[in-house]
């Protein structure tokens, strides 16, 4: 099988969507979820971008874009996490790739 962190990032921008669909909206998950939705999916679209960058130094910086919103949508699932216990399972495992994808994004930045 061969590895496309394109296709991994996108399919987790979606996992990440039908996480937030199975949240019931109040006052605490709303912002929440908004917030985690935008950083979520952007870390996808940043390293698409990066795939295209027109130099070394662009591509650099748009994997640490990817690396910073990572990051953000972790920091999301964490605080959602708190206002939904009745999801840990499901946010264990996307907080899982969230940060399987840091490591990964860390490595790119520190071999570029």
């Amino acid at each position: 099988m061969q590895y496309d962190l394109e296709e991994r990032t996108a399919k987790f921008g979606e996992n990440i969507i039908l996480f937030c669909k199975s949240i019931p909206i109040d006052t605490v998950s709303q912002p929440l979820i908004n917030q985690l939705v935008k950083s979520a999916t952007s870390i996808g679209a940043n390293y698409m971008e990066a795939n295209q960058a027109s130099s070394k130094r662009d591509f650099k910086n748009k994997i640490r874009i990817c690396l910073e919103e990572t990051n953000e949508t972790k920091q999301w699932l964490r605080m959602l996490s708190v206002a939904r216990k009745d999801k840990k399972i499901e946010w264990m495992d996307l907080w899982d790739e969230a940060h399987q994808f840091v490591l990964i994004f860390s490595k790119i930045v520190r071999n570029v």
